[in-house]
């Protein structure tokens, strides 16, 4: 679908590492001031001024702390939710939930003037259930014929690549990754991973892997990880048996946690488990140097504060070049 050539594989190929986003869902659950839909969750945002206003301080915020680091910078359309069933279910068919977030996105980057090109605009998908189950996951079959919707509607909002995020499961993960791929835009595939180097289906990291790669035209540009701590992460790729060299070439960051638990134990937990921005921009910026890691952002229980102590791990002493 996509004829227009993307930003991101060049800022990819140019930068030394990219900096994620933290935490926007989290972030806005817990504030409170603007509730969230039960469908939709952010993504109706767009259209209420303090809803608007409250996305825009939060990415605001992120893209200064890339900015002041001169770190490119990845953000994710606040569109996690934004299926075409939950669009209908939340009573907004007649609108393009997906194009305007994408659009919302881009006039904050127009007004980041010269950085702006260092920005990447990724529109965001994942599983149709509960990311932290695997046993709600969609088949093949069925994640294909679900989310190439969604797929479709963010590659014509013109976005620079896509990425599924928070997937569980390898059935929907190859699914999904067929819709996106019949976009013509590159797109990431981001897992939510065990300390034992698997999926939380079980599947093997290896496996999963070779699997999206020998059977999806075009492949992944790379795989990430999300919604799993730094140090599950870690002991995921270096796990003597599930994963590989393989694992470790295509795997290219993680978007962390802050709290070391486990899915079930994270699932519906109603108090924030916080580790020190410190700490999480040691532990995170350390991925980089040891493993190679070149997206490194924050997920659940992370703020500006997390992804501010990361950028200055990242940029300390090493230039980004990008011409």
């Amino acid at each position: 679908m996509s004829s227009s050539p993307s930003l991101f594989p060049d800022l990819f190929d140019r930068s030394r590492c990219i900096l994620g986003e933290g935490a926007v869902i989290e972030r806005l659950r817990r504030d409170g001031r603007v509730p969230l839909d039960p469908h939709v969750v952010n993504s109706a945002f767009v259209y209420d001024p303090a809803g608007r206003a409250a996305l825009a301080e939060i990415i605001g915020q992120y893209l200064a702390i890339g900015r002041d680091y001169d770190l490119p910078l990845l953000l994710s359309t606040p569109t996690w939710r934004a299926s075409r069933e939950r669009i209908a279910a939340a009573g907004l068919a007649d609108r393009d939930l997906n194009g305007d977030n994408a659009r919302f996105l881009r006039d904050l980057r127009r007004e980041q003037d010269d950085y702006a090109r260092k920005v990447a605009i990724c529109g965001l998908l994942s599983c149709r259930g509960n990311a932290y189950d695997p046993a709600e996951a969609l088949s093949t079959g069925e994640a294909r014929e679900f989310h190439g919707w969604q797929a479709y509607a963010l590659a014509a909002a013109g976005v620079d690549l896509l990425l599924a995020a928070t997937l569980p499961a390898l059935g929907e993960a190859l699914g999904l990754a067929r819709a996106l791929a019949a976009t013509g835009l590159p797109y990431l595939v981001s897992f939510v991973v065990r300390p034992t180097g698997t999926l939380l289906d079980g599947t093997p990291l290896k496996d999963a892997i070779a699997a999206l790669d020998g059977s999806v035209t075009p492949r992944p540009l790379a795989f990430l990880a999300n919604c799993t701590h730094a140090s599950f992460f870690r002991s995921a790729l270096q796990h003597p048996e599930n994963s590989s060299p393989l694992v470790r070439q295509r795997v290219i960051g993680l978007l962390a946690n802050t709290a070391p638990l486990s899915p079930e134990e994270l699932d519906d937990r109603a108090e924030l488990v916080e580790e020190s921005p410190e700490g999480f921009g040691r532990t995170v910026a350390a991925l980089h140097r040891d493993l190679g890691m070149k997206v490194l952002g924050g997920c659940c229980g992370t703020d500006d504060r997390h992804i501010r102590a990361l950028a200055a791990r990242l940029s300390a002493g090493a230039p980004v070049p990008l011409c």
